[in-house]
């Protein structure tokens, strides 16, 4: 695994273009599935914060934040609106930690406010996770961005794991 940020070193184009399609909108906007206690899956709805400090999520108090902190396991999945490319996507898997230094914070407030013109309602009941990077795919439904029709696998190389 490695994080957001050497993924984005080891691979610019795919990095680039799972972010594009995060941000689509102009904001980050995903599904973010988490293990619950019974092993089953949860999805919940999420805006992925990609900084300088890496891929982040914030958290409110609940299902998914207790989820994430008994096992870190998710994948996180874009969001593609409207037709006719609502069949491309972007998902990442790896393992999420909570994170609680102030310069990590301070990175994701500022690009917060820079995607969104402000802090989200409850900012500061919100809890910070780092989305580690083990694996990659993206689906496109035409070629583009260099990648080709169908699906993209990528996998982090063992001298990361």
């Amino acid at each position: 695994m490695m994080t957001w940020t050497e993924f984005q070193q080891e691979q610019p184009a795919l990095a680039h273009v799972g972010r594009d399609q995060f941000y689509q909108h102009g904001m980050g906007l995903g599904f973010i599935a988490t293990v619950r206690k019974d092993g089953g899956p949860r999805v919940h709805p999420v805006c992925p914060v990609i900084s300088p400090a890496g891929l982040h999520v914030l958290i409110l108090p609940g299902p998914k934040r207790g989820d994430l902190r008994r096992d870190g396991r998710y994948s996180l999945h874009t969001e593609m609106f409207p037709p006719p490319r609502e069949d491309d996507g972007f998902a990442v898997s790896g393992t999420a930690a909570e994170i609680t230094d102030t310069a990590t914070w301070e990175t994701v407030r500022a690009q917060v406010i820079g995607d969104f013109g402000e802090l989200w309602p409850n900012y500061d009941t919100l809890t910070l996770f780092e989305l580690s990077t083990a694996s990659c795919l993206l689906t496109l439904t035409q070629p583009g961005d260099g990648f080709p029709k169908g699906p993209t696998i990528w996998k982090a190389s063992e001298h990361h794991e």
